[in-house]
């Protein structure tokens, strides 16, 4: 864009030599001077879509698009409201930022129906009935294990302590708690009906 010290619309330094004159040409349907430049922005787009849009394929086709929507409205560029070269690559900046929009809108679409979809219904009186026939289960098993065994299991599994912690909390040794921890869950999948 201009900046107030250049009203006058001297050229900007950073536009190619001709820009503005072949964009004038390309309002007019001449098929060569938007060949001429496509040549000189085809680059520039393509990377600034890159830059924005992150993957290749779709920063091409963005880069294609700028394009396309350049040979047609090149006829609405103004000169006294900024360079050629911006305005293209507002248009390539605009269309990059869209692009990455409706790709995040349309990963949020396919979230929310996978959420919706996903959810099984389920019978919650069925759920607690099984939880707790299970429990029943579970305590039915351990009612046939060794005392030691028993309180073992129980702090290992329910309290969360280490075979050492179990050793110290019922004053064994660490050998004896890990054989008698064994033999109880050989116990318990036995009587569970796991198998191995």
């Amino acid at each position: 864009m201009r900046t107030e010290r250049d009203p006058a619309g001297t050229p900007d330094p950073d536009d190619p030599p001709g820009l503005e004159d072949l964009l004038a040409q390309v309002a007019l349907g001449q098929e060569p001077a938007f060949e001429r430049l496509y040549d000189l922005l085809a680059g520039p787009i393509f990377g600034l879509a890159r830059r924005v849009v992150r993957d290749r394929a779709q920063a091409e086709e963005v880069a294609q698009e700028v394009l396309v929507e350049v040979w047609r409205t090149a006829s609405r560029y103004d000169r006294s409201r900024g360079s050629a070269l911006a305005w293209v690559m507002t248009m390539a900046h605009r269309r990059s930022v869209d692009r990455v929009r409706s790709a995040q809108a349309s990963t949020n679409r396919e979230e929310r129906v996978s959420r919706m979809s996903g959810e099984i219904p389920y019978d919650q009186v069925s759920e607690t009935v099984t939880t707790r026939l299970e429990g029943e289960r579970v305590r039915r098993c351990l009612g046939g294990l060794t005392d030691l065994q028993k309180q073992a299991v129980t702090l290992a599994y329910y309290g969360g302590y280490t075979y050492p912690e179990v050793a110290g909390l019922l004053k064994v040794p660490l050998g004896t708690i890990k054989t008698r921890m064994r033999d109880g869950l050989v116990r318990l999948r036995d009587c569970m009906g796991v198998e191995r």
